[in-house]
């Protein structure tokens, strides 16, 4: 089993800021943050869901008119970025612009397509950054339990040190161990690998500067973005929670699946 979890019993005093990306062009659901959801836009139930956290703002950053039109609709702050972001990451960037946040200030950056993400997590999540001063970034991983999830390219991996700070993060299953080639991945390794879970905690500070990092060959071939900050030297804190995240909405099947959720939610 992966070790235990960094202490989550110390307070959050609600002095960070939730950032949720909002991108309005999808090749697999188009329009998904105006998706509804149980009588509600998707990226206005995120916000809501995220502001049931302990942060002391909640803020959109939306690259369409639209979005923060039914963001204003529903009472939920917003901001209006450009629409040629390569990136989440980039956004968050012109947002922490806009909202003046600086140096130390903790964001933590909720996915606009993830309605059903919880309000402790993210907590966790700016906590254990304020505790990692040795750290850049937080984020969060879970035990994996499956050979299909471990062999699964869209089941992004993380290995982690002693101190449950990332050494990498894979698409591949990894750990791997010396004889799994032969053997091939008819079981989980021990010890158990890790899921990588996509909530992120930053420093503003680092978050304005990481568009201007190069892109690394790491972050090119495997298509994971965190790869870049550790590319570049900035260490990421990771914790593993015991509990598997809610499903997120990246094509019209996830929509109906969070859509049934929801609905026996309000039953």
């Amino acid at each position: 089993m992966p070790p235990a979890a960094p202490d989550q019993a110390a307070p959050v005093d609600g002095a960070y800021t939730v950032l949720v990306p909002a991108r309005l062009s999808s090749s697999r659901l188009p329009n998904k943050p105006l998706a509804d959801l149980d009588g509600l836009p998707m990226v206005v139930r995120v916000a809501q869901r995220a502001a049931l956290s302990r942060a002391s703002r909640v803020v959109v950053a939306g690259d369409h008119a639209s979005i923060v039109q039914v963001c204003q609709q529903h009472g939920v702050e917003s901001v209006l970025t450009r629409d040629d972001h390569v990136s989440g990451s980039d956004r968050l960037a012109e947002a922490c612009e806009q909202l003046g946040l600086q140096g130390d200030d903790v964001v933590v950056n909720v996915q606009g397509d993830e309605p059903l993400i919880e309000p402790d997590m993210i907590d966790a999540v700016a906590l254990l950054l304020r505790q990692r001063t040795d750290c850049s970034m937080s984020t969060v991983a879970h035990a994996i339990d499956t050979v299909a999830d471990y062999t699964n390219p869209h089941v992004v991996k993380v290995v982690l040190d002693a101190q449950h700070t990332a050494l990498y993060f894979s698409r591949a299953p990894i750990p791997w161990w010396r004889d799994g080639m032969a053997a091939g991945a008819t079981a989980l390794p021990g010890p158990q690998p890790l899921r990588h879970i996509g909530l992120y905690g930053y420093r503003a500070g680092f978050l304005r500067q990481f568009p201007t990092l190069a892109v690394s060959p790491l972050e090119s071939l495997e298509s994971l973005e965190q790869l870049r900050a550790m590319w570049h030297g900035h260490r990421i804190a990771v914790l593993i929670t015991p509990h598997a995240p809610g499903p997120g909405v990246d094509t019209p099947d996830d929509l109906e699946r969070v859509r049934r959720l929801l609905s026996k939610q309000v039953g």
